[in-house]
């Protein structure tokens, strides 16, 4: 290991810091393609949906059916729109 300004690097690090400050590095060919490429593969990772069992009290399950019911929406929807809206720390934990 070599150090450089008190940060220490690997072998591996020290490679990639000589070529990035001493090579001629190339673009990716057709770079905004690839970025819109690359946020659409995010977009898709980020937004799938997965299947999940969950039990629930009888009564509590009542309760989110008629909320849902006056949402205009189904419960499955309900439940998993409060579960993201807790996650993104809109509900009070």
């Amino acid at each position: 290991m070599k150090t450089m300004n008190t940060i220490t690097y690997d072998k591996e690090e020290l490679e990639l810091l000589d070529f990035i400050e001493n090579e001629a590095t190339n673009s990716v060919p057709h770079v905004a393609m690839e970025i819109e490429r690359l946020k659409d593969a995010v977009k898709s990772k980020l937004s799938k949906r997965k299947t999940i069992n969950l039990r629930l009290l009888e009564n509590d399950l009542e309760k989110i059916k008629t909320e849902a019911i006056k949402a205009g929406m189904p419960y499955q929807t309900l439940i998993g729109s409060i579960t993201h809206q807790y996650v993104k720390g809109n509900i009070a934990k």
